[in-house]
C-alpha cells in the first residue's frame, strides 16, 4: 500500500470520502460540504476519532493501535524504514510543542504543561526502537523539562529556551531519517498533507466538543504544516505544482480557522471547509 495513503487511512481518510468530500472535490468542496458537514462534522468523532484524527482504537488512553499504529497515530511499524512515517512521527511532536509555547505565552499555563508532555506517552515511547536503530538521542528528557518548567510557572524565556533545545534535537533526529527512493519533494509533502489532515481532524471535533486541548492540537498541527511548507515549498512546486497549489489553499484556510493559541468563542470557518481542503491536498499528493 502507497505509504502516503496508508498514513491518510489511519488518519481516517476513510471517513473523509464516505462523507463525500471526494465528491466535493471537483466542484466547491468547501462551502458545499459544508452543509452536509453540519451534522457530518461529528462523521470523525463517532468514527472514533482522538488526538491526531487518528481511527478508532488509536488515541485516547488505550495505547498503541492495531498494525503497528502508535498511541498518537503514528505508523510506527513503517517509522524505520519510510521517510514519511518517520518525519511524520517527528512532526507531531513538534506540532505539540509549538502549541505548548504558544499556549504558555497566552497565559495557558497548565495547557502548556500537557502538551509539552504529550509527545513523550504518544510518540517517543512508540518511536524508541527505531531512534535506537537510527542512532537518534533519547530526547523525553528535553520535554518533560519544558512540561516542569511550564507546571512551575517559569518566566516565558526559560520555556521558550526549553523549546528551542526539542526543536534542536528534533532537527537532529530529522538528520537521521531513514534513506529511501523518494526525493525530498515526495518526502515533505506527504509529512505536510499529514499535518493537514490532522489539523482538519481536529477541527471536526470542535462543534460538538467545546474542550481546549483538540483545539490547540490543530493549530499546532496547523502551525507545523506551514513551517513546513515554507522550508519545502519551492521544492513541492517544481516536482508537484498541483500539490503546492492545494497545499498553498489547505493552508490559507487552516489560518483562518486556527487564528492564534487560544480558541476563539466562534468557529471562524466552516468545518466542510477545513475538510473540503484536505480532501485536496491529499489527491494531489496521492502517489
Amino acid at each position: 500500500m502507497n505509504t502516503t495513503f496508508k498514513l491518510w487511512t489511519q488518519l481516517g481518510l476513510g471517513t473523509v470520502l464516505a462523507g463525500g468530500l471526494l465528491a466535493a472535490c471537483g466542484g466547491e468542496a468547501g462551502e458545499n460540504a459544508a452543509q452536509g458537514e453540519a451534522g457530518a462534522s461529528g462523521t470523525a468523532a463517532t468514527a472514533g476519532e482522538g488526538e491526531g484524527g487518528e481511527s478508532a482504537g488509536g488515541e485516547g488512553e488505550g495505547g498503541a493501535a492495531a498494525g503497528g499504529e502508535g498511541e498518537g497515530g503514528v505508523a510506527v511499524a513503517d517509522a524505520a524504514t519510510d521517510p514519511i512515517a518517520y518525519g511524520t512521527a517527528l512532526a507531531v511532536a513538534e506540532a505539540h510543542v509549538v502549541a505548548a509555547r504558544d499556549a504558555y505565552a497566552a497565559g495557558n499555563t497548565d495547557a502548556a504543561a500537557d502538551m509539552f508532555a504529550h509527545p513523550v506517552s504518544e510518540v517517543l515511547l512508540d518511536m524508541e526502537p527505531t531512534f535506537t536503530k537510527l542512532g537518534v538521542a533519547d530526547m523525553s528528557p528535553l520535554f518533560t523539562a519544558a512540561s516542569d518548567a511550564a507546571l512551575a510557572r517559569k518566566p516565558a524565556a526559560e520555556v521558550n529556551k526549553a523549546y528551542d533545545a526539542i526543536i534542536a534535537a528534533l532537527r537532529a533526529a530529522a538528520s537521521k531519517a531513514p534513506r529511501s527512493d523518494a526525493t525530498a519533494a515526495t518526502i515533505a509533502a506527504g509529512v505536510i498533507a499529514d499535518q493537514i489532515e490532522r489539523a482538519s481532524a481536529m477541527y471536526r471535533l470542535l462543534p460538538t466538543n467545546d474542550a481546549y486541548e483538540p483545539y490547540l492540537d490543530g493549530y499546532g498541527f496547523a502551525k507545523v504544516a506551514a513551517s513546513s511548507f515554507a522550508a519545502s515549498g519551492a521544492a513541492i512546486k517544481a516536482q508537484n505544482p498541483a500539490a503546492h497549489t492545494r497545499i498553498t489553499e489547505a493552508l490559507g484556510v487552516l489560518a483562518r480557522a486556527y487564528p492564534a493559541a487560544v480558541r476563539p468563542a466562534d468557529l471562524p470557518v466552516a468545518p466542510g471547509a477545513v475538510s473540503g481542503a484536505s480532501a485536496k491536498v491529499m489527491l494531489a499528493t496521492a502517489n
